[in-house]
């Protein structure tokens, strides 16, 4: 993307001074008042000009971007130049002159319009862990001379990338391609391209921000579900529940006609052979409500690939509900994440981190009466989303199967749940907790034929 460069400039002193009271005149005390007014007017004239010396040294520090090793000669001339004129020593005046004549020097390779467009851009904006994500730096001269050569500098994530730019002749342009490392999954940001121009001794230089900041976000792995979510939800309408209602697609049974029934619903067939008025009775269908719960507790994992492998598993299951056209809520112990579609899901859970626990006044984890911080997300899942028909858990490795089944019976009968545990290298199990379908995973590709497993269980 291409902006107007800006350029940071200090903040101008405030200049003026206070101005003096006049006193009475007449008698004595009209020469006091005259001395009065005439250091008043000095005094005043003095901040003024401290205000302005130090406006202008704060411009020309911006100007010239004066570097460390600049101010440092800056001062041996200043010194070299007063002590040769004091003793009158040749050698020191010379050497002040050398030295004035190097900041010179470096003054007019640092003084100077830089007559650029930049532009920064990505490939793409979303990739995934492990893929190649590429972006080009394109500098352009936009006047008709040639421009000297300068420093491009790209921060990138907590990193500073650096292009030598080369001297471009009237309106030429450069193209810098560059990679950005995308080992693990986080949102990275790229940017504002800035040029530095300077001296080739080091002791000036001047930035200009020419771009603005661009946000790459590397998604955690996930694969894809086949069917609707492996067979726990088991039709495109939704749901049936043990409800009964007078209207709705899932036929129960018939029952004897009372007062206020719709008679739509008048079987007829069987009120002929029964001779008694018959209506057709139906069972509950809810539409399916998903919600995805992730363990953020630092303890519940055994290292950080088990804690990225927990987070895959988590972005599988949501994208391939929203996919699935189901409403989904995506829940982890820090809060709720914004899952309006499969890529701002993704997005959502490239910012997610593990969080310490509260601690006790013994220095363990704290819980919540008897608790466990797996207990405490179910329990927050029930209360955040009450009208959802199917739950999933995840979480690492260290939960025990009876702080599972402590989870497990935060929800009735009408709610379908799986906990899913994740842990490197094991062997895919699947087995039933308190009515809870529990899948221990090792690898993120065993995801959905435990899922299968699972919802056969489930039928």
């Amino acid at each position: 993307m291409s902006a107007p460069p800006t350029e940071e400039t200090g903040q101008l002193g405030h200049t003026g001074g206070q101005t003096g009271h006049t006193g009475h005149t007449g008698g004595r005390t009209g020469g006091r008042t005259g001395v009065g007014l005439t250091g008043s007017t000095t005094g005043t004239g003095l901040t003024t000009l401290r205000t302005r010396a130090r406006g202008w040294l704060q411009r020309a520090w911006k100007a010239l971007g004066m570097l460390v090793p600049g101010w440092a000669l800056l001062a041996v001339v200043v010194v070299l130049a007063v002590a040769g004129g004091t003793l009158g020593w040749l050698e020191l005046r010379v050497a002040a002159v050398v030295g004035a004549v190097v900041l010179l020097c470096a003054i007019g390779f640092t003084l100077g319009r830089q007559s650029y467009q930049v532009t920064l851009r990505m490939q793409r904006r979303q990739v995934v862990v492990g893929d190649r994500a590429l972006g080009d730096l394109i500098v352009e001269n936009t006047s008709q001379r040639r421009l000297l050569p300068a420093r491009i500098e790209l921060p990138v994530g907590r990193r500073l990338a650096s292009f030598g730019l080369p001297s471009l002749a009237g309106r030429a342009s450069h193209v810098e391609v560059f990679a950005v490392p995308t080992s693990r999954r986080a949102v990275i940001r790229i940017g504002p391209a800035r040029s530095v121009r300077g001296d080739p001794f080091g002791l000036m230089g001047r930035e200009i921000r020419w771009t603005e900041i661009l946000e790459l976000y590397v998604h955690p792995r996930t694969v894809p579900i086949p069917g609707r979510t492996g067979g726990f939800i088991r039709d495109l309408e939704g749901w049936t529940t043990a409800e009964l209602t007078n209207s709705d697609v899932s036929f129960h049974a018939l029952r004897e006609y009372v007062a206020g029934d719709d008679r739509r619903y008048v079987h007829w067939k069987s009120t002929a052979r029964t001779g008694t008025l018959m209506v057709r009775q139906f069972e509950e269908t809810r539409r399916s409500h998903v919600a995805v719960a992730l363990d953020l507790e630092r303890t519940a994992y055994g290292n950080p690939e088990e804690f990225e492998l927990a987070v895959s598993v988590a972005g599988s299951l949501a994208v391939q509900a929203i996919r699935d056209e189901n409403e989904v809520a995506v829940i982890t112990t820090a809060g709720r994440l914004r899952a309006v579609s499969p890529r701002r899901a993704l997005d959502e859970l490239c910012t997610v981190e593990t969080t310490v626990p509260a601690r006790g006044l013994l220095g363990t984890a704290r819980a919540v009466g008897r608790e466990t911080g797996f207990a405490r997300l179910a329990r927050g899942v029930e209360q955040a989303e009450p009208n959802a028909s199917l739950v999933a858990l995840v979480t690492g490795s260290v939960p025990e199967p009876a702080v599972i089944r402590q989870a497990g019976t935060v929800w009735g009968p009408d709610v379908r749940v799986l906990a899913v545990r994740v842990e490197p290298g094991a062997e895919l199990t699947v087995q039933t907790i308190a009515a809870m379908s529990v899948i221990t995973v090792g690898r993120l590709e065993d995801l959905p034929r435990g899922i299968r497993k699972a919802g056969g269980r489930a039928r």
